[in-house]
């Protein structure tokens, strides 16, 4: 089991670090934050030079968790992730060393599976998350499809029930009583 820690401003990465670092974590750490507005998302993204110095001058062997804020409009056509938003992603990471996860919005990815593989082919460190919010359309086929799509070795899974469940047995994992 990971522990993950989201970061939801530059002012408390420091003080979350020293924290982190206070308990002697015998277990791997994803530090999280939205370092990129993304679809539907608001600007209000953590700073990525802060927030990337602070954590790896703590934690130089943590996995980052960086993603973009987006939003879920519905009966909406939201629109997925851009080439851009891809772009700016890898160009932050490029001198990265450290093993990086994409945590994006299921509802958004079957629309930006090229880009997300685009994003991908950059370095082989690199994952995805797939999350889901609580009032997003989306379906376990959605999340067959987007399996389908991807490595499966470089995809997490971040999703709420029942979809969990359905998606665990759709693809033959015991479904935990």
């Amino acid at each position: 089991m990971n522990l993950v820690s989201c970061v939801y401003s530059l002012a408390s990465v420091n003080p979350s670090m020293k924290l982190l670092g206070d308990i002697k974590l015998r277990k791997p750490v994803w530090i999280n934050a939205d370092i990129l507005p993304g679809p539907n998302g608001s600007n209000c993204a953590v700073e990525a030079k802060g927030f990337l110095d602070a954590v790896t001058s703590h934690f130089p062997n943590v996995t980052l968790s960086l993603g973009w804020t987006t939003g879920w409009i519905n009966l909406k056509c939201n629109k997925g992730y851009s080439s851009a938003m891809m772009q700016e992603m890898a160009a932050i990471c490029r001198d990265l060393t450290q093993p990086i996860t994409f945590p994006v919005r299921a509802a958004l990815v079957r629309q930006s599976i090229s880009e997300l593989q685009w994003l991908l082919q950059q370095s082989d460190r690199s994952t995805l998350t797939i999350w889901t919010g609580k009032c997003d359309d989306y379906t376990v086929e959605d999340l067959l499809f987007i399996r389908h799509c991807f490595d499966k070795s470089r995809i997490f899974y971040d999703i709420l029930e029942p979809q969990k469940s359905e998606f665990r047995k759709a693809i033959g994992l015991e479904v935990p009583p």
